[in-house]
């Protein structure tokens, strides 16, 4: 199972290949709105999906991350007014902290009451276990009569 996301300006297709044509052709990480979404990663293991999100410079209070039916959502709101006062003056200033808003629908064979979110060294990383029916099971040989 592939866990999909969800866009507002596209149609819904699998997150590999969506991230893989964007990269192919250019995508920095802009969206149609002409704010930086965040880069992810999606690794499925065995047991679970491990989704990392790149979002450096943030703490783990600016997220939010939700379950509405089989949308994963994480977001960020913040405030570019909050960050600065008005004795700074910038020779030059490359930082930039904007709010974002990622969708991931979820295959129906995960345990969403166990999904577990951290945020460490600026990659929110989420851990989404798969239930016991959806795990690959080892090979077995079939002995023939």
């Amino acid at each position: 199972m592939n866990i999909v996301k969800r866009s507002n300006f596209s149609p819904s297709t699998s997150f590999f290949d969506d991230f893989l044509t964007r990269d192919l052709f250019g995508w920095s990480g802009w969206t149609n709105e002409g704010t930086i979404m965040p880069r992810s990663n999606i690794l499925e293991t065995n047991n679970d999906f491990r989704v990392e999100v790149a979002a450096p410079g943030l703490s783990k209070k600016d997220f939010q991350v939700s379950l509405d039916n089989d949308m994963l959502t994480v977001q960020t709101q913040i405030s570019e007014n909050a960050q600065q006062t008005e004795d700074q003056n910038y020779t030059r200033k490359e930082f930039s902290y904007q709010s974002f808003k990622r969708s991931f629908y979820l295959p129906n064979t995960v345990e969403v009451e166990n999904i577990e979110a951290t945020y460490k060294d600026g990659i929110l990383r989420l851990v989404i276990p798969k239930k016991e029916e959806a795990r690959k099971k080892p090979v077995r040989t079939i002995s023939i009569s």
